[in-house]
């Protein structure tokens, strides 16, 4: 081969070698470009993810939302401010017998599927009408929300009427459908529309269900339930008859069977 040749194929050479050096610098950059892009939509992500992270910490809850409202819907057969003075019976009847229940509450339960149906028969008759002072200290105590949940869904049977609410309050309590006290069963809407299905006016009651599950009495509940606080009742369940303790023998207790209650409201009637 001549020199001139020889010269030609060295000068070819190194220009393919430039090229392909100049192609791979390309390539380089190009992979630098994507890692640090890649990086950078990264640490965004990231820093958008802590900061969704801080706003949602930051948000206040379902419950402490509805507590914080100002303008709230009462259910209707309710009186009073906030509507929390829920009295059930018959006008001419003279004396009105208060009841202090938590429903997530086992007393109460006991107390409700004894004495219940007595206090539906005297109400019926006249004998006197019942007010109903819903807590939800249980809530705080066993944790969860069923107590809560439980007395707004109280609320969208009572805007359904006086006697639904008195018969999904007889059907939450039964031994049926009331859950340990450890349990929060009441706190599923789902369960809460279960027990409904008992009652003939609440059964595929389309206001009910939508009352139930979008909360609608949700901060009428806690304006019940901090009537409650204010009353200087202490637990549940506790009766009153025009503010003086009705109880059992023992004067300490709310009376717990049928024979106890008629005993201690024939005494209470005559004070």
């Amino acid at each position: 081969m001549s020199a001139r040749n020889k010269q030609v194929n060295k000068a070819a050479a190194r220009e393919r070698l430039r090229q392909e050096r100049e192609r791979q610098a390309k390539r380089d950059k190009a992979r630098r470009q994507i890692t640090v892009g890649v990086s950078v939509l990264a640490a965004l992500a990231l820093a958008g993810g802590i900061g969704y992270a801080v706003v949602q910490a930051n948000k206040p809850s379902h419950w402490e939302a509805a507590k914080a409202v100002k303008d709230v819907k009462a259910p209707r057969n309710t009186e009073g401010e906030n509507g929390t003075t829920v009295v059930i019976g018959k006008p001419t009847a003279k004396k009105t017998l208060q009841v202090f229940e938590d429903a997530r509450c086992p007393v109460c339960a006991m107390f409700e599927q004894q004495v219940g149906p007595v206090i539906e028969k005297d109400v019926e008759a006249g004998k006197y009408k019942v007010q109903f002072v819903g807590a939800t200290f249980i809530d705080d105590v066993a944790t969860g929300e069923g107590s809560r949940n439980a007395l707004s869904a109280l609320g969208a049977a009572l805007d359904v009427s006086p006697d639904a609410f008195m018969k999904f309050k007889s059907a939450m309590y039964s031994t049926k459908f009331h859950p340990e006290e450890s349990a929060d069963e009441f706190g599923k809407d789902s369960y809460l529309l279960k027990v409904a299905q008992t009652v003939p006016a609440l059964k595929d009651n389309a206001a009910f269900k939508k009352n139930v599950e979008e909360g609608t009495f949700d901060a009428w509940a806690l304006k019940m339930s901090a009537a409650f606080d204010k009353s200087g009742v202490k637990g549940t369940p506790t009766l009153k008859m025009d503010g003086k303790p009705v109880t059992d023998a023992n004067g300490k207790n709310a009376p717990m069977t049928a024979a106890e209650f008629t005993t201690a409201m024939e005494k209470a009637l005559k004070g």
